[in-house]
């Protein structure tokens, strides 16, 4: 009989258990650093080497393909217009709950790497004038940038090259070809380096451990509570009073979608209900073309459970290592995680490739993946969750909003149920 293979988040989890275990036997011990700390460079510089390339070729990609929805003209702006409001509300959400329950403080990790920490607390220091800031974002020399692994100006070119391949229409899509296979590609490199993941985890982890002991681990429950916190505040307060002004029973949806809801749940993955979505949605009175242009975009621009969660880790590794971060780097970080939280939702590892890529631009230490990727699955739970009823709700919302909502269609499917045609 075929052995059952062992997931990657298992053995991410199984990765941190260890390192945990390692750390504790071996408290304050001088050769845990010494034969741990290679494992876990090996594995960040893995992931710094495919962040550029992934971010710059996701956000090309990803804005030259609103090409097709500035097409279709006012389904297009209203869709976009929505994805964009919603999901800035929600990483103010994410950043806002991050502020108010401080889910990183009350572990010092300066000494853990004082190099890099006093680096970034350098850098962000150094960000006095914010007219200089911005003529920063510019880049005089793109390719520099990619090479520094400066990433505010490689997104700065990306999303002009990805509005210019767009503007050109159909001589631009031998180029958006090519950025999107380049994508694929780079997404295929990354399945390669989470295969180090776990072995990643697990020396960074038991490094830390052995330095702060156990109280490290305390902030990882203040981060679980804090993100599902922030992820039932954003569903029953704003997306109900989205539902409220669209005149849409809100409980009623929930219990509409309380089947695929519960599948994203257990599975930790959005595409598991893709279709059963659609198929739904259809039959709830959304015609067809609507919910073919709007689920598919939604996958990737309206990922309300993700902007939550880029949010909260991003603060909780400022925390975590004592940066304290300004009003105006946190709006900063507002911006940065509208840009690169779009076009890269879907893939195994996408959401940490991500942080990886909004942690660099915003200056923040790497190292504290290693907190996050430990947990990371039981985040994903909400998080998935979260972006499809989203994502569902906003097929409704822009269908009413266009006009063309079934209600005849709709009650047939609310009294018959499934057996509607």
């Amino acid at each position: 009989m075929k052995k059952k293979k062992i997931g990657l988040p298992i053995q991410i989890l199984l990765g941190l258990v260890s390192g945990v275990i390692i750390g504790l036997i071996f408290f304050q011990h001088p050769g845990v650093e010494a034969y741990l700390k290679p494992l876990g460079d090996i594995f960040l510089r893995l992931i710094k080497m495919v962040v550029v390339p992934i971010v710059f070729t996701s956000i090309v990609v990803g804005i030259a393909g609103l090409g097709s929805a500035k097409k279709l003209g006012k389904l297009g702006f209203r869709t976009i217009l929505y994805f964009e409001i919603a999901t800035t509300i929600a990483i103010v959400i994410g950043i806002l709950f991050a502020n108010t329950f401080q889910p990183g403080a009350g572990v010092d990790m300066n000494e853990l790497s004082k190099g890099d920490v006093s680096k970034y607390t350098a850098a962000e220091q150094e960000q006095v004038s914010k007219l200089e800031f911005i003529t920063n974002i510019v880049p005089p020399n793109v390719v520099d940038s990619m090479a520094k692994g400066d990433l505010l100006p490689v997104i700065f070119f990306a999303v002009l090259l990805g509005l210019s391949i767009a503007a050109m229409g159909e001589k631009g899509q031998p180029l958006l070809n090519f950025f999107q296979a380049f994508s694929n590609a780079m997404f295929h490199m990354v399945s390669y380096v989470l295969k180090v993941a776990p072995f990643g985890v697990f020396g960074l982890i038991g490094v830390t451990i052995s330095k702060f002991g156990a109280a490290s681990l305390i902030p990882l429950g203040k981060l679980i509570i804090t993100a599902y916190g922030a992820y039932l505040l954003f569903a029953i307060v704003c997306l109900g009073l989205i539902a409220k002004l669209f005149k849409i029973n809100f409980i009623e949806f929930i219990k509409f979608l309380k089947d695929e809801l519960l599948l994203v749940f257990t599975t930790s993955s959005s595409e598991s209900a893709l279709p059963q979505v659609m198929s739904k949605l259809e039959k709830y009175g959304c015609p067809k073309p609507i919910v073919s242009f709007v689920v598919p975009i939604g996958y990737s621009f309206n990922t309300d459970g993700s902007c939550i969660y880029l949010a909260i880790s991003s603060l909780f590794i400022a925390q975590l290592y004592g940066i304290d971060m300004s009003l105006g780097a946190q709006i900063t970080l507002v911006l940065i995680l509208a840009i690169t939280s779009k076009g890269i939702s879907g893939v195994a590892g996408g959401a940490l490739v991500v942080l990886l890529s909004s942690l660099a631009a915003a200056g923040l230490p790497l190292e504290g993946l290693a907190f996050i990727a430990g947990v990371d699955f039981l985040l994903n739970m909400g998080r998935a969750a979260l972006n499809v009823f989203g994502n569902a709700l906003a097929t409704v919302v822009i269908t009413k909003w266009e006009g063309q909502f079934d209600n005849e269609k709709n009650k047939t499917y609310v009294i018959h149920g499934d057996t509607a045609v």
